[in-house]
């Protein structure tokens, strides 16, 4: 789980405009924080099913986000994967 500064800090990071709080890469950058944050509690905690279940929820969700950003705007889209490391 991120703390409210650590999601505070990624909203700051990949916000589009001063009041935005839900904006597409927001809400990626936010997933993808706590899918690594995920992997790493799963790598030690194997047998952690409901994590687990969590974990492919959420990424599923972001898939969905960033198929949703890649249709609508492809300039945005491959800032943001470039900037987080996605799809290598």
């Amino acid at each position: 789980m991120l703390t409210p500064k650590q999601k505070a800090k990624l909203i700051e990071e990949h916000r589009t405009h001063e009041k935005d709080t839900g904006s597409p890469e927001s809400q990626i950058a936010l997933f993808s924080s706590e899918i690594e944050a995920l992997s790493r509690h799963l790598k030690k905690h194997t047998k952690d099913n409901s994590s687990r279940v969590g974990l492919l929820k959420m990424v599923a969700k972001r898939k969905r986000l960033l198929d949703y950003l890649k249709r609508t705007d492809q300039k945005r889209y491959d800032k943001l994967v470039a900037k987080l490391g996605l799809k290598k």
